[in-house]
């Protein structure tokens, strides 16, 4: 018994959608990263799936590659949340507009 591809589509449309939601109401930076993970998590369902449906390898080698590029931006993201946390006493995202000049 398979998984019809919607079901996959479905699932990664739901998670999307809880990533946008995270990122548009979140004000905590490290749930802002999370939000944006989810979001390349559902690229990933979909990439995976449409490479199963198709019987390739592709959608595959794309998910890895979309892995490695999630892996830098938590790098550099935390960088900058420790940056933050080290000027202004708080990882709220709503503090670097103080960052203006």
């Amino acid at each position: 018994m398979t998984v019809p591809l919607e079901g996959y589509l479905l699932l990664s449309a739901a998670v999307f959608c809880i990533g946008v939601f995270g990122v548009l109401v979140r004000r905590n930076a490290l749930l802002f990263l999370m939000s944006v993970e989810l979001m390349l998590n559902a690229a990933n369902i979909n990439l995976v799936a449409f490479g199963l449906e198709y019987g390739n390898l592709t959608g595959q080698l794309f998910a890895l590659f979309v892995i490695a590029l999630a892996a830098a931006e938590v790098a550099v993201g935390i960088g900058i949340i420790v940056s933050f946390d080290r000027n202004f006493e708080s990882i709220d995202v709503t503090d670097a507009v103080t960052m203006r000049w």
